[in-house]
């Protein structure tokens, strides 16, 4: 599929197939997926009695399977699924298999540019993960909350290191749970583990975990920070100089900490969703200022109107910006972008996307069954009986539309200037 500027950003519609009916001979498909080229439609099909296969546009795989499900494209355009054949799994990409069968798979990750494929692994009552079709050497009791590097050169999974028999509480309390970077389990055994995320480079990981029944904390690298909380979230890495930061709660209020001392004094109801721009000199987050008034908030400022729910920060690429997805108690859905809400209220709205240049904010959203793109608040032309999210072009001079409509699949590029 190539990089976002080899694909065709030629202004005009493309009907990329004309009737997305079922195939003759087909007694069913699912739910459609697009590529994100927007070139590729694909969707599961029964073809005949317990076996099923994949169509993409008006072709479908030569393989059958008993079952398939969780159809995924990455991120340089391979179409994926997980098949079961002969009561045994397996990950399947472009109608090939990716390693040997299994009792189970599940969780399909991806390295940030495509090329590495990640899952979690099931192999005679032990667990992993699984990479490009190779498990983990070492396989565990249980494992859970899987990590995948963005270079895909490492992964990692919550794991049980340590037997625990039917209620016993004494040995719960001493730790079980440990962090398993590359099928290597930590030396250190916790009460419970949580959220593992790797830095930039994957050579680094942070989880939260609880180092007794009350003491919450964050982990770095298996050495958790000495101060602990009475709770605390996902933690995150600091860009700029590799430190941890992640919301902690103390006497009822909420703040951040960054690697074990308080970064923002405890202030808030709630603060979560902490994100740093690509310099890590602007930290985000979404906090609760009083209860049910919710908001963006940068540095520790926040933003001065609130809602009673919010959702989905997404910051742009300069981190000047950032918009969040507000609502009256999931109804009346907003967008709302650097304070200010856009015009008019959705059934649903999703995350909105910048352009490379962070000036503009294209977002999908639904009303009445109808779904529409909305390029700075401003509506394309019609509205679609389904969308997938706008996708900018390099220069964000162009979005592309991947649409349905009158029961064909159409592609988009539209002129920004034109909304």
């Amino acid at each position: 599929m190539g990089k976002i500027s080899s694909w065709d950003w030629e202004p005009g519609q493309k009907t990329v197939v004309k009737s997305l009916s079922p195939l003759e001979g087909h007694e069913w498909q699912e739910e459609p997926y697009v590529s994100p080229d927007g070139e590729t439609i694909a969707a599961i099909v029964k073809i005949g009695d317990g076996e099923f296969s994949v169509r993409t546009n008006d072709s479908v795989w030569e393989a059958t399977f008993e079952k398939i499900w969780y159809p995924k494209f990455s991120p340089d355009g391979r179409l994926t699924a997980i098949c079961q054949q002969d009561m045994e799994w397996v990950l399947v990409a472009d109608g090939e298999a990716m390693g040997e069968t299994t009792d189970y798979i599940w969780d399909t990750m991806f390295s940030e540019d495509g090329s590495s494929i990640a899952t979690m692994y099931k192999s005679m009552e032990r667990y992993g993960m699984c990479v490009n079709g190779e498990p983990w050497e070492n396989l565990f009791e249980n494992a859970n909350m899987p990590a995948f590097s963005k270079n895909g050169e490492h992964t990692a999974a919550v794991v049980q290191a340590e037997n625990l028999a039917a209620a016993d509480l004494e040995g719960f309390k001493r730790g079980v749970y440990t962090v398993a970077v590359d099928g290597e389990a930590w030396a250190g055994r916790y009460v419970n583990i949580w959220n593992p995320v790797f830095n930039n480079e994957g050579d680094s990981l942070a989880a939260t975990c609880r180092t007794t029944v009350y003491a919450h904390t964050i982990v770095v690298d298996d050495k958790p920070w000495d101060a602990t909380y009475n709770q605390v979230w996902e933690p995150i890495f600091c860009p700029k100089d590799g430190s941890v930061v992640a919301p902690v709660r103390v006497a009822g209020k909420w703040g951040v900490a960054k690697d074990g001392n308080i970064l923002w004094e405890p202030r808030y109801v709630q603060c979560f969703y902490l994100q740093y721009d690509a310099s890590g000199e602007k930290l985000w987050s979404v906090v609760a200022t009083s209860y049910g008034q919710f908001t963006a908030c940068v540095n520790n400022a926040s933003w001065d109107e609130t809602w009673p729910t919010v959702s989905d920060l997404v910051v742009s690429p300069d981190g000047q910006r950032a918009a969040i997805l507000a609502s009256e108690y999931n109804k009346d859905f907003r967008i709302v972008v650097d304070g200010t809400a856009w015009a008019g209220t959705y059934d649903m709205v999703w995350p909105v996307v910048f352009s490379p240049d962070s000036s503009t904010v294209a977002a999908k959203v639904e009303k009445n069954g109808r779904f529409r793109i909305l390029v700075n608040g401003k509506s394309f032309e019609r509205d679609f009986d389904a969308v997938w999210p706008p996708i900018f072009s390099e220069d964000g001079t162009k979005v592309l539309i991947r649409a349905i409509e009158n029961n064909s699949y159409v592609r988009i590029v539209a002129e920004v200037c034109n909304f």
